[in-house]
């Protein structure tokens, strides 16, 4: 029964975190959007990651695994950004 409240819980926060997304782009805050939007896209993966693919429960070199590939998906983005910001 407590599984089932978790997971409730879990869904209730990523749709406040999915209108949080909408008001977000609604807003004409055209410098840092898609900063807020991608930080706002982070938050709703981790929840997703931890609870409803249970890998609150997994061993360490999963865990490990996890962390060695959104290592290389943050490297990705500040690479992208970084070029984008010194083209501007």
């Amino acid at each position: 029964m407590e599984e089932n409240r978790t997971y409730w819980r879990t869904w209730a926060a990523l749709m406040g975190l999915l209108g949080l997304t909408v008001a977000v782009t609604g807003l004409a805050i055209t410098e840092h959007s898609a900063f807020l939007n991608l930080l706002i896209a982070s938050v709703k993966a981790v929840l997703v990651l931890l609870f409803f693919m249970h890998l609150r429960r997994e061993g360490k070199f999963v865990k490990f695994m996890l962390l060695v590939t959104l290592a290389a998906f943050a490297g990705i983005i500040i690479l992208t950004f970084s070029d984008v910001w010194f083209r501007g």
